[in-house]
């Protein structure tokens, strides 16, 4: 089937589990009873995405507060207790973050309850979601390694243990989010993907990187507006990024200023397509995930093509989140005929 369809990862947290519309919600119960809103939470958006026509779902990251932070809990080695304000994605903006302050080492299973909550009540093909080495080591401050490059490869190690036991609870597509990827080019290339691909390293499974210029929140949307007229970034670490075994490569296309013609130095990729703007609360028609889905088969084999979000949608209202869902899946449905 030409344009199966997936999301970037997360989803709106209900009210009743999280506070709404915000990055970093705190959980409205606690023990027993969150982890019973967590899965309900997971059950209900699931149910969504298959209604929309989705053809990869994922869990919606209703367990996690954060998409790096919720991977990060389940470690020893860091002090949740005595967290510090630094800048992320070089200072673009700041938040309390955890330290490392101990070698590191998995306390547990990171991600299995939700895992296994979602395969079991989903017959779709499943993805999940797991945060970059550089993405992590962007958002923690270090307070025991000394080295940035050191620390990223320990997490690394860590990331595999996850994704091979992931992969073992039946999930088809392990994707790690690295949206530092657009910040740090020169170090993408010195040892960003190296450490990706000691994160995905054994992998049997579908394995998928996802780049972007982040959600849509204010202090993304203002920097965005000092890149320029064509967001040529991703030019350095593309040919870097074809020549490893990462499978997949997610990149956001709608309303974005990625010139598309970029997306031809991915070669030997599937792309996953960012055909809804997760920066706007206008819901996209049909017609504009076509259109959308045409301009990249121009550069990217149609064959290669999985119409995605542009990313996450954790900070965005509910129904605006799953009106967009219904859109890409009638849009992408739409393209199989115009296009295929």
């Amino acid at each position: 089937m030409l344009f199966p369809t997936t999301i970037a990862g997360s989803l709106p947290k209900p009210e009743w589990l999280a506070e709404p519309n915000m990055l970093w919600a705190p959980w409205k119960s606690q023990g027993d009873e969150l982890l019973r809103a967590k899965r309900d939470a997971t059950l209900i958006w699931l149910k969504i995405q298959e209604d929309a026509g989705i053809d990869i779902v994922t869990e919606g990251e209703q367990a996690r507060q954060h998409f790096v932070h919720g991977f990060l809990e389940k470690i020893e080695g860091i002090d949740f207790a005595h967290k510090v304000e630094m800048g992320i994605r070089k200072d673009r903006y700041k938040a309390m973050v955890p330290q490392v302050i101990a070698p590191l080492r998995l306390k547990d299973r990171v991600h299995a309850f939700e895992a296994r909550v979602a395969r079991m009540h989903t017959g779709k093909k499943l993805k999940f979601t797991l945060p970059g080495p550089m993405t992590i080591i962007d958002t923690i401050a270090d307070r025991y390694y000394g080295d940035r490059v050191k620390m990223a490869f320990a997490f690394a190690e860590l990331l595999n243990e996850e994704a091979k036991a992931l992969q073992a609870d039946g999930v088809d597509l392990v994707q790690f989010d690295e949206p530092a990827f657009n910040v740090y080019m020169d170090e993408v290339n010195d040892w960003g993907i190296k450490a990706l691909e000691r994160a995905a390293q054994g992998l049997t499974c579908a394995t998928a990187v996802h780049i972007c210029y982040g959600y849509g929140i204010k202090a993304n949307t203002d920097w965005k507006e000092t890149l320029g007229s064509q967001w040529r970034q991703y030019e350095q670490i593309f040919p870097a990024i074809d020549a490893s075994p990462i499978q997949q490569v997610a990149i956001e296309c709608r309303n974005s200023k990625v010139p598309l013609d970029l997306l031809a130095l991915l070669k030997t990729k599937i792309v996953q397509a960012g055909v809804i703007d997760v920066a706007s609360d206008t819901v996209e028609t049909a017609e504009d995930v076509v259109k959308v889905i045409d301009a990249v088969s121009k550069f990217v084999p149609k064959s290669n093509i999985i119409a995605t979000t542009n990313c996450g949608m954790a900070p965005m209202r509910r129904e605006i989140a799953e009106a967009k869902l219904m859109a890409l899946g009638a849009g992408a449905a739409l393209a199989r005929e115009k296009l295929g």
